[in-house]
């Protein structure tokens, strides 16, 4: 596995535009790979199948199938792997070309493969990163609903939590002087078409990124200091906000257990001013 991690890398580095896409991909999702077809990766990747094919031979396989025997062989198995019989069942029924079962089976995948991404050392860091952070802004489309979720749950860990832009699109955060080690997390999807430049000017301008999407992002390892993503969706909205919401909230749990007994304190506090300070309902 660590040799076929550096054939990887090595792509990812110096191969062909196609080459680092497959690589990447492959990289990030291994534990997904064992339920993909050649033309499955090459839909996601917008590439040809034999384009796939032709990277699993360089990489010394004749094909996806033995490339997954070499998983199987290397990877040690775990329940976590394994899915149970109402999930083949699922996943017959969606083969079988059930609308319902089709999405409900891709959602499934997806919370098995954030399990999986809690487990890498990017999400380590992500979560580090948000604690250790003086300033987190989270960007987002306006039509994204999770973003506001997002802050207000991670402001149970931390002070300092805020959605950038504030509604005026003109992220006045850039010109903050103390964003050297402030953190931008932005949720990108398929309609926010200003997040790879909001991601190098919050570079350019000393912040960390932390980059959550739900689509194969070929600038992420460019403008982004941690990645954290989901294979893109082939059932439903191409933007996928339900399994992005299921990361985030996976990500705001994490934050705020690491952050430990502080962040119960914290609130219990903010329930009590909530209870204080929340306004009747007009009659």
């Amino acid at each position: 596995m660590d040799d076929l991690g550096q054939k990887l890398r090595q792509y990812m580095k110096s191969g062909t535009p196609a080459e680092r896409r497959i690589a990447r991909y492959f990289s990030d999702h291994l534990s997904e790979l064992p339920y993909e077809t050649a033309s499955s990766v090459a839909d996601r990747l917008e590439l040809s199948p034999m384009t796939v094919g032709r990277f699993l031979r360089a990489l010394g396989y004749q094909g996806l199938d033995g490339f997954k025997v070499h998983l199987r062989e290397t990877v040690p198995s775990t329940s976590a792997n394994k899915h149970p019989a109402t999930m083949e069942q699922l996943h017959e029924e969606a083969a079988a070309g059930h609308p319902l079962a089709a999405l409900m089976a891709e959602q499934l995948d997806m919370l098995h493969h954030i399990y999986n991404l809690s487990a890498q050392p990017q999400w380590t860091d992500a979560v580090g990163s948000i604690l250790a952070a003086s300033d987190v802004f989270v960007a987002s489309h306006q039509t994204c609903p999770v973003g506001q979720y997002f802050c207000d749950r991670l402001g149970i860990a931390r002070d300092n939590v805020r959605m950038a832009g504030n509604g005026t699109a003109t992220y006045m955060e850039l010109l903050a002087p103390s964003t050297s080690d402030s953190l931008m997390i932005i949720i990108d999807s398929y309609r926010f078409a200003k997040s790879r430049l909001l991601a190098r000017s919050a570079r350019r301008s000393g912040l960390k990124v932390l980059l959550v999407t739900s689509q194969y992002t070929e600038w992420a390892h460019e403008f982004a200091n941690m990645t954290l993503s989901l294979p893109p969706p082939r059932i439903g909205p191409r933007d996928n906000v339900t399994a992005i919401a299921a990361l985030l909230e996976f990500l705001a749990t994490a934050v705020i257990h690491a952050a430990g007994q502080s962040a119960e304190l914290r609130g219990r506090r903010l329930a009590e001013l909530e209870n204080m300070f929340a306004e009747a309902p007009a009659r």
